[in-house]
C-alpha cells in the first residue's frame, strides 16, 4: 500500500478539487415569466433575466441552507445599487444575504445524509412568483407552485407584487412556530397555501409533506412561471421603471 507521506502534495490537491468539483450541483436558473425577474441566489449572487435567459450555477458539494427566489419591479444602477419590489436583498443586485417577503423560495442542502440532496419550495417568506424545481438528472421527481396564489390572496395577507405568509403578518408563534418543535400546526392561512401548492412549505413545521430527496450529485433546474402557470402583469411602484 502507498503512504499518502510518498504521494506529491500537487496530486492530493488535484485530486481533492477534482473530487469537489466532480461532485458539484449544476443549477440552471430560468425566467419563462412575461416579464423581467432579478434573479437570486445565495450563495450565488443575482443576475437580471429576461424572459427565455438562463443563469448557470455550480454549487459546491455539501453546500447547506442555500436558497434561490425571484425578484420584481427591480430598479438598479450602474453600480449595481437599487431596490426590487418584492425579494429585496439589501439593495444590491448581487445578493450576499436572503430576501425581503414575499418571494417563493427554492431551497435545497447538497450531500447531506446518506449523500442524499434535499430539496424543497417554500411560502414561509410568502409568494411572489410560480415557480418549478426539478431535477435535470438523477432520477428523482420535481416540485413546483404554480397556483394562482396573488390572484386568490386573502385580503389580510395581500401586499404589493405578492402574498404574504401570516407570520410576515401577524409575527405569533401560531404563524411563526418560534417556541420550538411541535409548538404549532396548520392554521386556516396555511391551508390556504397548501391546498394550492401542496408540494411547498406553508408553515415553519410542515417537514413530512414538504422536503424532497434526490441523490447527491444531481443537477436541477429552478423555472420562474413555468409553462401552465398563471401569468400577470406586475404591479409597478410608483413610477420606478427598469434601467
Amino acid at each position: 500500500m502507498t503512504s499518502l507521506s510518498n504521494v506529491p502534495i500537487s496530486f492530493l490537491l488535484f485530486f481533492t478539487l477534482f473530487f469537489i468539483s466532480s461532485n458539484a450541483a449544476t443549477f440552471e436558473i430560468r425566467n419563462e415569466c412575461p416579464y423581467t425577474v432579478w434573479a437570486a441566489a445565495s450563495p450565488g449572487g443575482g443576475r437580471r433575466l429576461e424572459r427565455g435567459q438562463s443563469w448557470f450555477l455550480n454549487v459546491p458539494a455539501g453546500t447547506a441552507m442555500a436558497r434561490i427566489w425571484g425578484r420584481t419591479n427591480c430598479n438598479f444602477d450602474g453600480s449595481g445599487r437599487g431596490r426590487c419590489q418584492t425579494g429585496d436583498c439589501g439593495g444590491v443586485l448581487e445578493c450576499r444575504g436572503w430576501g425581503v417577503p414575499p418571494n417563493t423560495l427554492a431551497e435545497y442542502s447538497l450531500n447531506q445524509y446518506q449523500n442524499l440532496d434535499f430539496i424543497d419550495i417554500s411560502v414561509i417568506d410568502g409568494f411572489n412568483i410560480p415557480m418549478d424545481f426539478s431535477p435535470t438528472s438523477g432520477g428523482c421527481r420535481g416540485i413546483r407552485c404554480t397556483a394562482d396564489i396573488k390572484g386568490q390572496c386573502p385580503g389580510e395577507l395581500r401586499t404589493a407584487g405578492g402574498c404574504n405568509n401570516p407570520c410576515t403578518v401577524f409575527k405569533t408563534n401560531e404563524y411563526c412556530c418560534t417556541n420550538g418543535q411541535g409548538s404549532c400546526g396548520p392554521t386556516y392561512f396555511s391551508r390556504f397555501f397548501k391546498d394550492r401548492c401542496p408540494d411547498a412549505y406553508s408553515y415553519p413545521q410542515d417537514d413530512p409533506t414538504s422536503t424532497f430527496t434526490c441523490p447527491g450529485g444531481t443537477n436541477y433546474r429552478v423555472v420562474f412561471c413555468p409553462l401552465g402557470s398563471p401569468h400577470f402583469p406586475l404591479e409597478m411602484v410608483g413610477d420606478v421603471k427598469e434601467q
